[in-house]
């Protein structure tokens, strides 16, 4: 069994930035696939960005050139550096690890940007 744990979520002013942290713990595997999704109030889940093991990036439009996801394969960790954030950012922000017929999701990190 893996666990993800996030952090670094919080309350933050527009324009403001904040990092997220995946931890994954328990039966480790360096996961192919690492992921952050975000759910805002009353909305679905959406993809924010997603990192494979050789560096490859994706994002979501509407994070590009704000947000920089990246992964610590040494320590089973990945990471959500969130810059010049807006209101619309404002969610809960799910980490993902994917690969080898598994799909683990942690429990979520509030996000809230707000003046």
């Amino acid at each position: 069994q893996v666990q993800l744990v996030e952090s670094g979520g919080g309350l933050v002013q527009p324009g403001g930035s904040l990092r997220l942290s995946c931890a994954a713990s328990g039966s480790i595997l360096n996961f192919p696939v690492r992921g952050w999704y975000r759910q805002a109030p009353g909305k679905q889940r959406e993809l924010v960005a997603t990192i494979v093991s050789g560096g490859i990036t994706n994002y979501a439009d509407s994070v590009k050139g704000r947000f920089t996801i990246s992964r610590d394969n040494v320590k089973n960790t990945a990471y959500l550096q969130m810059n010049n954030l807006n209101p619309d950012d404002t969610a809960v922000y799910y980490c993902q690890a994917r690969g080898y017929g598994m799909d683990y999701w942690g429990k979520g990190t509030l996000v809230t940007v707000s003046s």
